[in-house]
């Protein structure tokens, strides 16, 4: 039924709560994990500075190293279970860029952990998860994480 499931994950250990349902999920279905890192742009204050660019440019490269870096620990946990699992890191507006990816590698299942912000935090923070419910056009798996 789910031949491709997508999981954003932040790096925290809320996002990652939604990885044991994902883990049954994929087991039951022979399913393609897709983990997925989007990072926000960082941009020079002041553009036409070429050493703010050149900054920019490493930071932004700096911290993809390490988006990869760390997907690949949660690939190689599914992996070793004898789960499909890949490993991408975009660079851009967090909700727009998880929905551009469900679309683009056609995924039947879009997996994801709220933080659970309600009120006036979620007012100041915005809610990911709240982004990709209100748009994406497939499956959803939400799960609210809470602390641990």
């Amino acid at each position: 039924m789910y031949e491709k499931i997508l999981v954003p994950l932040d790096g925290s250990s809320r996002a990652e709560a939604i990885l044991p349902h994902v883990e049954r999920i994929a087991q039951m279905n022979h399913s393609t994990v897709i983990f997925l890192r989007v990072l926000r742009p960082v941009v020079a204050g002041d553009g036409y500075k070429s050493i703010l660019l050149d900054q920019t440019e490493a930071e932004n490269k700096r911290r993809s190293e390490d988006a990869m870096a760390y997907l690949a620990g949660v690939c190689g946990e599914f992996r070793e279970k004898g789960i499909d699992a890949r490993k991408m890191v975009e660079i851009g507006p967090v909700v727009k860029t998880i929905i551009y990816v469900a679309y683009r590698e056609n995924v039947d299942l879009i997996a994801i952990a709220s933080h659970g912000r309600t009120g006036i935090p979620r007012v100041f923070y915005g809610s990911t998860a709240a982004g990709v419910i209100n748009q994406a056009d497939r499956p959803l798996l939400v799960i609210r994480a809470r602390k641990g």
